[in-house]
């Protein structure tokens, strides 16, 4: 085999990758001969970015790694934005890329896509990043990085491959089967201790976020043996099925929870980072946890983040839920439904003037598509839904809103969404300033046949640094945009393309559209309720 034939066999047969997403340039090339007869489906995206950000919806809908074939030099700067958005949300992302020939690494020859270092400008977005310049060393290093997604804190990972080695002959590993690898777990004596402490509590809380999600079963368990109040962070939605009497939802930002969170006087927060996105969303420093702060996180750095801690325990976080419950036989009462309710009333988030034009919106979704993976940009129906969604299990909602907060992310993220469950109706929710960044992937979208639908919010403009701008008396500039004709551009993709202003006629359009690619149904925000 070759280096190239190699990598494509070692991704398929050693790691189980299914999926890849790439724009084939002169420099990789051969990989793509790597890719004739193997059972791996390619898709191409308009645009590097794209092709990040659909590895990134695959990655969170699925579980598995989003793997990019990218490259050298302007693939990887255009690329590099959705390694940000993927580092700060620890998701498991495989950059694959080319770079020049070893004898002229870093000799500023002006070759063609030459950086003075790309490895250098990718670390910085990377969990790492590994220059291969031994064809035989290709294994160990795809498996650290696969050891990177399975057993430390996810994130990206990029390798880069010189083009001098592509054609270079590779030994084939005499075994296909790649190491089997566990998560940390938690230290006994310290869960033992965080249990005393959670058993003794009088108001307990926990703070659950996108590190548990594939323990929902635990999750529930453990908070109902608790009896606690739960804040789910955006990441972590539908971890505790929909609607649970305990949830709390991702509304940590607001007074009622913000009181709650004081008053408690045991926290216990699992695969979290107590982040702002999360946690203070009003930019205000105003989360403050005053009582016993028990943290369990797979990374030693974040336990000493953010919040004092009080007892910090370094471990995979849906294991160590498994594990807690082991310390938590049997259920306790503190009140806790009772303190959950009182708070959500205290919330209103329905009758809360900012989220009200979104409520029929959801609630037309949630009647015509209660299944759907919700996928957002970062716009204003998705800061709605931050706080109004509820969904049934996890991996169910996401979006650009937290951790690096990019824009463009919403329709390439619920393009992956759909590649990696096609058995779920995705919704991409975009803005129309944001979908701008990335609209080009409705060719994509036509193209490999997704039925996603793209909800567009159309209120003219970045309305959310206007309202930004207006508070704090800076005079507009740059936020009132002119927009295309979305629909005739949709036209021209071959995308089926409607307007709508009411939720009667949003359910109508969900309720025709084809199953055989995608739809766009753009909202007039102006006229659409309450608005």
């Amino acid at each position: 085999m070759t280096c190239a034939e190699l990598l494509i066999h070692l991704l398929v047969e050693r790691h189980g990758v299914d999926t890849v997403f790439g724009i084939p340039g002169v420099h990789t090339v051969e990989l793509y001969r790597g890719l004739d007869g193997q059972p791996l489906r390619h898709v191409t995206p308009r645009h590097e970015q794209g092709a990040g950000f659909m590895a990134d919806g695959y990655a969170r809908a699925s579980g598995k790694p989003g793997v990019c074939l990218i490259i050298t030099g302007p693939g990887m700067t255009n690329i590099a934005t959705a390694m940000g958005q993927a580092l700060a949300d620890s998701v498991p992302m495989l950059v694959i890329s080319s770079v020049n020939r070893r004898d002229t690494l870093g000799r500023g020859q002006g070759r063609l896509h030459e950086l003075p270092s790309q490895q250098q400008t990718l670390a910085g977005v990377a969990r790492f990043s590994h220059t291969l310049l031994d064809p035989a060393a290709l294994p160990e290093v795809l498996d650290r990085a696969f050891a990177t997604f399975d057993s430390a804190r996810p994130g990206p990972v990029h390798i880069e491959i010189p083009i001098d080695l592509f054609a270079m002959p590779a030994a084939t590993p005499r075994d296909w089967t790649g190491p089997r690898l566990y998560p940390p777990a938690v230290d006994p004596q310290g869960l033992a201790l965080a249990a005393s402490w959670l058993r003794e509590a009088e108001r307990p809380l926990v703070l659950l976020g996108g590190g548990c999600v594939d323990a929902p079963e635990a999750a529930r368990t453990l908070i109902e043996r608790l009896d606690a109040p739960t804040v789910t962070t955006i990441n972590a939605k539908g971890l505790l099925g929909r609607d649970h009497p305990l949830d709390l939802g991702a509304n940590a930002a607001l007074p009622a929870v913000r009181e709650l969170a004081r008053e408690a006087d045991v926290i216990l927060a699992v695969g979290t980072e107590l982040g702002e996105t999360d946690y203070d969303v009003v930019f205000d420093d105003g989360f403050t946890l005053d009582g016993r702060l028990i943290r369990i996180d797979i990374d030693a750095q974040q336990l000493v983040r953010n919040q004092a801690t009080s007892l910090g325990l370094v471990g995979d976080a849906a294991g160590a839920l498994r594990q807690l419950l082991a310390f938590v036989p049997e259920p306790m009462s503190r009140d806790g439904v009772a303190r959950t309710t009182r708070t959500l009333e205290a919330l209103a988030l329905a009758d809360d003037p900012a989220l009200a034009p979104f409520v029929p919106l959801f609630d037309t979704l949630r009647q015509a598509l209660p299944e759907a993976v919700l996928v957002g940009d970062s716009t204003a129906p998705v800061y709605a839904a931050n706080h109004l969604v509820s969904q049934p299990e996890p991996r169910r909602y996401f979006n650009a809103s937290t951790g690096f907060g990019t824009l463009g992310y919403g329709l390439p993220a619920a393009l992956g969404a759909s590649l990696a469950r096609p058995d779920l109706p995705v919704v991409a929710l975009v803005g129309d300033g944001g979908a701008m960044f990335t609209l080009s992937e409705l060719a994509t979208a036509v193209e490999e046949r997704l039925p996603v639908v793209v909800l567009l919010w159309h209120n003219a403009g970045y309305e959310e640094i206007r309202r930004y701008m207006d508070a704090h008396e800076v005079p507009r500039c740059g936020v009132d945009l002119r927009a295309p004709d979305f629909q005739t551009l949709a036209a021209g993709f071959g995308c089926q393309a409607s307007r709508v202003d009411s939720p009667r006629a949003l359910a109508a359009a969900i309720a025709t559209r084809a199953d055989d690619g995608p739809c766009l149904i753009e909202i007039d925000a102006h006229s659409w309720p309450n608005g």
